[in-house]
């Protein structure tokens, strides 16, 4: 059985190679491509025209699920479950309710923030298909790599090959899934 294409990787010698790539692939129009480096380096994260990240927005959520929670859980508790009054104190009290209402933020958070980011890494992922390369042990020691897919709808085999070469690119090959 042949096996498909996952996509293109190609290799840089420095930062400053790879940082120049990006934008080139950025241009080009490519949506689905990453970029592997040994070191972090500054600025790439903009020249590969990556957008800020979308986990807040589930954490941020599970906050107020957390926080909503708490506050009910006490008002059904103490004014619907069983009301007992003390003392000619009120059935429910937000000053009493804070503690539960604060930790369970506090927790629904935790975990709308690992479920998210779980969601949006599509994890658990055991096994990617760059792994196999020959490319990946260099690319995590001195070289540079740029990953593009083939699932981008822009992808074509051999127009991409060229665009990486033309770029700087060394070692550019295909990668099998």
């Amino acid at each position: 059985m042949a096996a498909s294409n996952h996509g293109v990787i190609a290799t840089f010698d420095t930062a400053a190679d790879i940082f120049h790539a990006a934008e080139k692939v950025r241009d080009a129009g490519f949506k689905n491509w990453d970029c592997i480096t040994p070191c972090p380096v500054h600025g790439l994260d903009g020249a590969m025209g990556v957008r800020r990240s979308k986990v807040p927005r589930f954490s941020f959520i599970g906050g107020v699920i957390g926080f909503f929670t708490g506050m009910s859980l006490i008002w059904w508790t103490g004014a619907v479950d069983y009301p007992l009054i003390v003392g000619g104190k009120p059935l429910f009290s937000p000053m009493f309710a804070f503690p539960v209402a604060y930790e369970l933020t506090i927790l629904f958070t935790a975990f709308a923030t690992i479920g998210g980011m779980f969601f949006l890494n599509n994890l658990p992922m055991h096994y990617h298909p760059v792994l196999k390369t020959d490319h990946i042990v260099r690319g995590l020691d001195d070289k540079f790599l740029i990953v593009i897919e083939a699932t981008d709808p822009k992808f074509d085999a051999a127009e991409t090959k060229a665009m990486l070469e033309s770029i700087g690119g060394s070692e550019v090959t295909e990668i099998e899934s």
